[in-house]
């Protein structure tokens, strides 16, 4: 058996690596930022607006490991995962990061009573963690950004009416709007800057956060620019029924919070009662469901029976407006 000190070291070594990685990203100058923009826009075809040469320069200064990662098709979508919740790191780094914290919880968790299943039971909670945030983080991105858009709406429909073009609104929104929102406008103005068409830089706005509002307002200014019409009144009542929705939103719930809580509740309990019960209440007691087979199974069967039922409580207060 490894002796437990080598074993920590080896732990803390891992969440250094972690820990750095995840320091390097948050401060990473805007610079490197556009540069890992650009590099995303070469690799990917739909972006035939870049011309040809300027895209094999920057394939050029494209590490070749990241050329090959960048070919798969999870990590495409772990990078625009990241995108949506506003993570600013690259696929390689988030998952460098995630693999050296896996490793560390394995370890930590193996030194601590010297059990490979806790160890497993430990590396599997801190491999979910980073993906589980992210989700979060792109959940609260796109409901702050559902906030500010009605907002973002009247404020264009008021230049319009002032006499002002799309091309000002959209400046107008980018400098006066807190991000999220702020910075998806700014940046769809400075791709108008570079040549895009207005419709185009808020279609890949589309991309980079998922709203289904933002998709109606594209719509609209699409239709427009095709058709015509009264853009400025358009906009007022896009506005008005998202703040409608926003408003039925938030009493849904306000009536869905006790099935909410009582979903946690029955999911996370019989976790803790399990493992109080183990190292800390009557240490061995459980050690038939460890050890046995039949104990495993009852385990496993355990833990898929829980899953199931707090998926089935999130589909029955997850209602959609």
């Amino acid at each position: 058996m490894i002796p437990a000190i080598i074993l920590t070291f080896i732990a803390a070594l891992l969440i250094l690596i972690a820990v750095y990685l995840i320091y390097t990203s948050a401060k990473e100058s805007p610079a490197a930022e556009l540069r890992r923009r650009l590099r995303r826009m070469a690799i990917d075809n739909r972006w035939s607006a870049l011309p040809d040469g300027l895209r094999g320069e920057i394939i050029k200064e494209i590490p070749r490991i990241e050329r090959l990662l960048a070919r798969m098709p999870l990590l495409r979508n772990l990078d625009r995962q990241l995108d949506q919740a506003g993570v600013k790191t690259t696929p390689v780094k988030f998952l460098l990061m995630t693999v050296a914290a896996t490793l560390a919880g394995f370890v930590l968790g193996y030194a601590l009573r010297g059990d490979y299943i806790l160890g497993i039971i430990v590396a599997v909670a801190v491999f979910c963690s980073p993906f589980i945030y992210l989700s979060a983080m792109k959940r609260k991105r796109t409901e702050k950004f559902t906030e500010q858009l009605p907002d973002a709406l009247t404020m264009i429909s008021r230049s319009l009416r002032a006499g002002h073009s799309i091309t000002s609104a959209i400046e107008l929104v980018g400098k006066e709007m807190a991000p999220p929102l702020g910075d998806l406008f700014k940046t769809a103005y400075d791709q108008q800057n570079l040549g895009l068409r207005v419709v185009d830089t808020l279609i890949n706005m589309t991309e980079r956060i998922n709203s289904i509002d933002l998709r109606f307002f594209v719509t609209a200014i699409a239709i427009n620019s095709e058709v015509g019409g009264n853009l400025a009144g358009i906009l007022d009542r896009l506005a008005e029924t998202i703040r409608q929705r926003l408003t039925i939103r938030r009493q849904v719930r306000v009536y869905t919070a006790q099935g909410r809580l009582s979903g946690y509740l029955l999911t996370v309990l019989p976790i803790i009662a399990f493992i109080l019960m183990h190292f800390v209440m009557i240490p061995g007691y459980e050690d038939p469901l460890l050890k046995e087979t039949n104990g495993r199974y009852l385990l496993i069967g355990a833990v898929i029976s829980q899953f199931i039922g707090f998926l089935v409580i999130r589909k029955i207060i997850n209602i959609r407006i």
